[in-house]
């Protein structure tokens, strides 16, 4: 019989060498951001392949989604040798069984490798769940890490997060994180001058290329992302991009005070599903104030409605025009509306815009919007996600927008932006009618809310007040 060494074949070129050494040392948690073409899931792979011969068990490779898992990994061809990379790290001779209807090899040993999506991570079993290569994670689903970190403490397991950036999202926090706890993580950065391993001319090249696809400036951003791994580049095809960078330069995004003497209102993100995104909001003269979100896919609209109880939020319930369908309770009876009707919420349902206005009304209304750090911190996310489909034969971003994980806090903020002046109006309204009413009885006042003029009814103020 063939003796076979692993790595098999393979030995990490120069550049990857630092984070290689950390892994075979034994680090539990690391996060290598490095440039395209650098061979992030190539040492992913590898180190995998070895580790389920250190330590029987079940081991992942999770991309963002499922549906290119295939194209991505199962299926990819390493340029430089023709072979398929899976073959290159998980030699035939050492498997038992390789089942590709669901990408999902055994070992004669008895470890286990499966390639997973983090738009499914809610679907998975982590029995002996020893380590998870978390890839392109800057595109992932972040609440995957979440659903999944505990399987890995449970087995003293360990995770490899890779990726290039894609804006100031959820991997520029744990990239910010694991260097501020080096005890813990090993983490690194590397682009193109970092590694060498692109020369400058085919950069250029590139940029070329990607000029005359995009346009100068949105080409440029892209070199600067994937080559220069900037994560204050704009993401290519984002819809609000541009402008959820001026929010966050604009230092938009802080702790933001909930004013209990103004009503919250909820904006609901309601789709054919069972998942539902929610936006709590709060309407100043001069601003709008994003105090919280919280999202779920079990859709238990009984659970929501006392989930805003809890905190207090009282306005009003805006519903897209989804709120018709019947519920997801275990026996819907009743429409979504009418079961929040019956919860003694106030819903109201919003105008049936077009996507496109929406899309641009979420433009406008963001550099109104003061976003709660803390609270919302992953709606905020989701807006930064939301993005065109992109058009593989055209190579360029559709008109469409991506339907994932970022999808129902992103319709949510559309339909909120279009609708988020109603109750304005009506407060307006109630403030008119109060001062009418103040100006016959002899009080005149100017811009007081109407829980002050209430105060007031029974003294009489200043002239001129």
């Amino acid at each position: 019989m063939t003796d076979i060494q692993l790595p098999f074949n393979w030995e990490p070129r120069k550049p990857q060498m630092k984070l290689w050494l950390a892994l075979e040392n034994g680090i539990r948690r690391a996060m290598m951001v490095a440039h395209r073409r650098w061979g992030k899931d190539e040492v992913g792979l590898h180190h995998t392949a070895c580790a389920m011969h250190d330590r029987v068990g079940t081991y992942w490779h999770c991309l963002p989604e499922y549906a290119q898992a295939k194209k991505a990994i199962w299926d990819a061809v390493n340029p430089r040798t023709g072979r398929r990379r899976i073959d290159e790290a998980f030699p035939k001779e050492l498997r038992d069984s390789t089942r590709a209807e669901d990408m999902f090899i055994r070992m004669k040993n008895g470890s286990t490798w499966q390639v997973i999506g983090s738009d499914r991570f809610t679907s998975l079993v982590g029995a002996g769940v020893c380590g998870i290569v978390f890839s392109e994670w800057a595109k992932a689903n972040p609440a995957a890490w979440a659903y999944l970190a505990p399987m890995l403490v449970e087995n003293n397991g360990w995770a490899l997060f890779i990726t290039t950036p894609q804006g100031r999202n959820h991997a520029k926090r744990l990239y910010d994180m694991a260097k501020a706890d080096p005890a813990n993580w090993y983490v690194e950065l590397q682009t193109v001058v970092d590694s060498g391993m692109i020369n400058f001319d085919t950069i250029e090249q590139q940029r070329k290329e990607y000029r005359a696809l995009y346009g100068d400036e949105a080409g440029d951003a892209l070199i600067q992302q994937e080559f220069y791994c900037d994560f204050n580049a704009p993401v290519l095809g984002a819809f609000w991009g541009k402008a959820i960078a001026d929010v966050e330069g604009n230092k938009q995004v802080a702790e933001v005070a909930i004013d209990r003497e103004r009503p919250v209102h909820a904006m609901w993100g309601l789709g054919d599903d069972a998942a539902v995104g929610l936006w709590c909001f709060q309407i100043l003269p001069d601003r709008l104030n994003m105090v919280d979100y919280t999202e779920s896919h079990i859709g238990d609209i009984e659970a929501f409605a006392s989930w805003l109880k809890a905190r207090g939020y009282r306005g009003l319930d805006y519903l897209p025009h989804t709120a018709k369908m019947r519920d997801f309770s275990p026996q819907p009876t009743r429409t979504r509306l009418e079961t929040l009707r019956k919860l003694g919420r106030q819903p109201i349902l919003v105008p049936n815009v077009k996507l496109v206005d929406r899309i641009n009304a979420g433009r406008v209304t963001l550099a109104s919007c003061h976003f709660d750090e803390r609270r919302t911190e992953r709606g905020l996310d989701c807006l930064k996600a939301f993005c065109a489909e992109w058009d593989e034969e055209a190579n360029v971003p559709r008109q469409t927008p991506k339907h994932n994980w970022a999808s129902y806090a992103a319709f949510a903020f559309g339909h909120l932006s279009v609708t988020w002046q109603l109750p304005q109006k009506k407060e307006l309204d109630k403030i008119k009618e109060a001062h009418e009413k103040l100006y016959w009885e002899g009080i005149h006042v100017t811009g007081i809310r109407v829980n002050d003029l209430i105060k007031q009814k029974t003294q009489r103020a200043r002239p001129g007040y």
